[in-house]
């Protein structure tokens, strides 16, 4: 099946479940697939959670896909990613060390709750550098989209710290004014004449700094938790 008549069988089967349920049956393979790259290894239907997931999350992509957002598989994929990284978020929220040697009042269960806690604690690591991978496969298209790459960030981020206090003076500038915000979003541009203005901050500074200031910026204001959580700190100080 091509991908317009694929396309277009998804648009008419939305209000018929059993249609539904045979096309995610069939696309199953397509689905493991999926949610093998997110997680970066195998997986089996019966024994990873995950699967179930990207299940739902096909499903969900089906009754709420319309033509108007291109090619439904790339927009499925996108659908089981986000709730495989909402999924795993949750968990990693409710992942907490308890200690059983508090309710025994056995020494001897105190080796066996340190062997525990540092299972889980080395299992929510994983996770987080796992949801940290994530974020940065989906802040790195999106970058694209503002004509922004890694590469870039690399060579334009600041190296002094007198640099970085005058990147972090814009930055916060800019996130103490939400109109600003939407302009930049809207435009994807920086309003450097504003900036210039108000901060007396030099322009050609201002400009040096623009695709390092428009990636933080996206960072901040979009759905990187885990990245987020990681440049936060250095620019917001």
């Amino acid at each position: 099946m091509n991908d317009y008549s694929l396309n277009e069988r998804v648009h008419n089967i939305k209000g018929s479940d059993s249609e539904i349920n045979k096309l995610i049956e069939e696309y199953k393979p397509f689905i493991a697939a999926c949610v093998e790259k997110s997680t970066g290894r195998f997986v089996r239907y019966g024994e990873d959670d995950e699967l179930s997931i990207g299940l739902i999350a096909f499903a969900e992509a089906i009754k709420t896909y319309d033509k108007s957002k291109g090619n439904f598989l790339a927009f499925a994929q996108n659908v089981i990613k986000r709730r495989l990284i909402d999924y795993f978020r949750k968990e990693n929220k409710h992942n907490k060390i308890v200690s059983i040697s508090s309710y025994t009042g056995d020494d001897e269960d105190s080796e066996l709750d340190i062997t525990m806690g540092e299972s889980i604690e080395k299992y929510s690591a994983e996770k987080i550098n796992e949801l940290r991978r994530l974020e940065l496969h989906e802040l790195k298209k999106e970058l694209a989209l503002w004509d922004i790459s890694f590469f870039e960030l690399a060579n334009v981020s600041p190296k002094s710290e007198k640099t970085r206090k005058t990147y972090s003076d814009i930055i916060k500038y800019l996130m103490s004014h939400p109109d600003l915000i939407s302009h930049i979003k809207q435009k994807k541009l920086l309003p450097i004449a504003e900036i210039e203005k108000n901060s007396k901050i030099p322009r050609k500074t201002i400009e040096r700094s623009r695709k390092y200031i428009l990636a933080v910026i996206i960072i901040l204001t979009g759905d990187y938790q885990y990245v987020n959580d990681y440049i936060s700190p250095e620019v917001m100080k």
